[in-house]
């Protein structure tokens, strides 16, 4: 594994500056890589796209769902009972307001329970993600980790980060853009 110092910054043109002063400072043009980040949930991880298996915000919506489905269908039989019996009518329409009770708590149970996460845990952290922008990764010793961090600062880069990956003809072989950064 190499040691890596990286940083984002907002364009290239920034991200390009950052790497002529780390030529300066010596360090060569094999051990600096430049790269876009796109934004959390474009990394395309899955074949049906997005970064993630499950959305861990629409936890709770199924059951919010069921609940509220057979809530509301027992309320709208109820109410459709009462107002068949007084128009002195019978059979379909109960069925009907049923199965309207039964959508609609169904809906109002999802839309309820989904992103209700921080609310059942309000002391959590919020997820630490990786900001899109321009990386500009560098490959170094551990002698030069500091210097590197350092020049990446002034340059003013964002999220100066350490990492442990592959490093491959003067690239990041296997930057994973889903993993949060690791502060340097």
């Amino acid at each position: 594994m190499s040691l890596i110092v990286a940083a984002r910054f907002d364009t290239f043109p920034e991200a390009e500056n950052a790497a002529r002063k780390l030529f300066a400072r010596q360090f060569s043009e094999d051990s600096v890589n430049i790269f876009f980040v796109n934004p959390p949930g474009w990394h395309d991880q899955h074949p049906a796209g997005g970064d993630r298996t499950a959305d861990p915000d629409a936890r709770g919506a199924s059951t919010g769902a069921f609940l509220g489905a057979g809530l509301m269908a027992m309320l709208g039989a109820a109410i459709g009972a009462g107002i068949l019996f007084a128009l002195g009518s019978t059979g379909f329409g109960l069925v009907v307001a049923a199965a309207l009770g039964a959508y609609v708590g169904s809906l109002m149970g999802a839309m309820r329970m989904a992103g209700r996460r921080s609310e059942r845990n309000p002391n959590r952290e919020d997820i630490r993600v990786r900001h899109a922008g321009v990386l500009t990764a560098v490959h170094v010793s551990p002698e030069q980790e500091e210097q590197a961090a350092q020049v990446l600062r002034e340059s003013g880069g964002k999220d100066v980060e350490r990492a442990n990956g592959r490093w491959r003809d003067g690239k990041w072989v296997d930057f994973d853009p889903v993993q949060p950064p690791h502060p340097q």
